[in-house]
């Protein structure tokens, strides 16, 4: 990615999480994440894109076990369409001391971290949910594709309990090939 679309990324993220008085408080983050178990590939089911995800489809984000409180990632998507060009990003996650390691600072250009904060994590790691406290963006991920209308609907209201405006929420379509 060139310097300039990066600094745009990073421009747009830190606009959108400047704080005021009269933000809500932070979202709450599960307790505890094993980042062994939550390594790996995330498919984004729905999210409340940034721009660079609004025309996004087979998103997939994937996490490296920790290196030195360190994530490596990288997020692929195609861009317009299933055949769309594939883009690829590869930020790196900082995990936060004494957050359970559910509080991470997501770095796409040095020295800018956006908050990234996992809200929900299953029991079976199967289904997580990613926030931020300025209730901007949310992303609902799972190991699979396609979830369950079940689990679908039970992940929303966490979602909406949160304080998210569900009508911002967006479906990501998936068409996996892994």
């Amino acid at each position: 990615m060139g310097i300039q679309k990066a600094l745009l990324v990073v421009g747009m993220i830190l606009v959108g999480g400047c704080q005021t008085a009269s933000n809500p408080p932070p979202i709450r983050t599960a307790e505890s994440v094993d980042l062994s178990r939550f390594a790996g590939d995330w498919f984004v089911i729905a999210n409340i894109p940034t721009f660079i995800e609004t025309d996004a489809y087979n998103a997939v984000e994937s996490y490296a076990e920790p290196v030195n409180g360190r994530v490596a990632t990288t997020f692929t998507f195609n861009k317009g369409g299933f055949e769309g060009d594939q883009k690829t990003y590869h930020p790196t996650a900082f995990i936060r001391e004494d957050s359970g390691n559910a509080v991470w600072g997501m770095q796409f250009v040095w020295p800018i971290k956006a908050e990234y904060r996992i809200v929900y994590i299953d029991p079976d790691h199967q289904f997580t949910i990613i926030g931020r406290t300025k209730r901007d963006y949310v992303w609902l991920m799972a190991r699979q594709p396609v979830i369950a209308d079940g689990d679908y609907e039970r992940l929303l209201s966490i979602i909406e309990q949160e304080g998210y405006d569900l009508d911002k929420l967006r479906l990501v379509p998936q068409q996996s090939v892994r």
